[in-house]
């Protein structure tokens, strides 16, 4: 038998006691993976709201949130009205509300603004200010009473495809077609004509907040800043810049968390596979005995012991990735999240030298002792 083969086999002789070592470390580094995935499509999801194409600045009316929820509070002629202000290229009047989705087979399903779903009112041929730029089907016609598009979360969640009929207040609309930008938060609500949405809701002539693309040769913080001195204490502007920060800062408690269950995983997985080891050892006094009077030295008795410890935890980490990348993916389909966990090298480096940094504590100390073991006295013990 190959010193290699010895070293592999030997963890796994008391396979009840692996087997436990195995299922605590791999808890740990499953938990390590899910969170750094969700992190990274999260950040992923993030940055498409840079996209070219996209509205830069968002205005909405002081004091309000950056999500509609009951109508629309500004003129609708103050989307026109910004085009005044130097450095701006183009703005749409956005009308956002929730509406509850009946006449689907998932109505319980939700998009992620509370019950039912965040529709957006706005003329088809300013979806590209939303990110929207290609679609499965066909856009919905401005005027139209009883078409809309879906995004493709939001068409998952209520399991409507192109041609589907949804009924929203009170009204048969069909789903025209179905689109995806990658914005998780764009991607769980649909859009149809501001028109149609204004009229269905008392909302006659009212917006709920205005998209702003900024001309290529200008400076969006300085157009932002132009907007707001325009309508003071009327109008406050969001760039599509500070909503990524906002939603990274939050991301940084995820990090954060991360971080600390690594250490905490390297300190309970530590401690448990110097128990582990130790016991290995304790049980082997005769065998490590035997190898030292056959001539091993003590630098390879270390060895076998520290690898034999590394092993054990590598195999928990590939079992903790295994268990993350699966488990991850399946909670979010469940879920109906609006986007999609990346699994990178990154990831998986992290979670194996986080493995490989506990092999080394664990075994350490168990290999030094088994190492410095009298041959003599190895031989005697029963």
């Amino acid at each position: 038998m190959s010193f290699l083969s010895l070293m592999v086999k030997n963890p796994f002789r008391n396979r009840t006691r692996a087997a436990l070592a195995i299922v605590g470390i791999a808890i740990g580094i499953a938990t390590i993976v899910v969170l750094g995935m969700v992190t990274g499509g999260l950040q992923s999801a993030t940055t498409s709201t840079l996209k070219a194409g996209a509205a830069e600045i968002s205005v909405t009316p002081v004091g309000s949130s950056n999500f509609g929820s009951g109508g629309g509070t500004l003129n609708e002629s103050l989307a026109n009205d910004l085009l005044n202000i130097s450095g701006v290229a183009n703005t749409a009047g956005v009308l956002e509300l929730n509406a509850n989705v009946t006449g689907t087979s998932n109505s319980s399903s939700s998009s992620g603004f509370g019950e039912g779903l965040l529709i957006n009112g706005i003329d088809s041929n300013e979806l590209s200010l939303e990110g929207i730029d290609s679609i499965n089907g066909s856009f919905y016609t401005n005027g139209s009473p009883n078409e809309l598009i879906l995004g493709s979360t939001a068409a998952k969640n209520f399991n409507k495809t192109v041609g589907s009929t949804v009924t929203i207040f009170g009204t048969n609309f069909t789903v025209t077609g179905i689109y995806q930008t990658g914005n998780f938060i764009t991607d769980s609500g649909g859009f149809m004509s501001l028109n149609t949405l204004q009229n269905l809701t008392s909302n006659d002539g009212k917006i709920s907040d205005i998209a702003v693309k900024v001309a290529n040769n200008a400076n969006v913080t300085t157009v932002s800043q132009a907007i707001q001195n325009a309508y003071p204490n009327q109008l406050s502007t969001t760039t599509a810049a500070d909503e990524a920060n906002r939603i990274n800062q939050g991301l940084g408690f995820i990090n954060t968390a991360s971080t600390a269950i690594s250490l905490l995983a390297i300190v309970i997985g530590g401690i448990g596979i110097i128990n582990v080891m130790i016991m290995s050892v304790f049980e082997r006094t005769r065998e490590i005995g035997v190898l030292k009077a056959v001539g091993w030295r003590s630098s390879r008795i270390l060895t076998m012991i520290l690898g034999e410890s590394i092993i054990l935890t590598l195999t928990a980490a590939v079992v903790g990735i295994v268990v993350g990348v699966v488990g991850v993916n399946v909670l979010l389909s469940v879920t109906g999240a609006g986007f999609k966990p990346e699994l990178t090298v990154g990831i998986l480096l992290r979670a194996l030298g986080i493995a490989f940094l506990v092999g080394i504590i664990g075994g350490l100390y168990p290999a030094y002792r088994a190492s410095r073991l009298p041959p003599t006295e190895a031989l005697r013990y029963e």
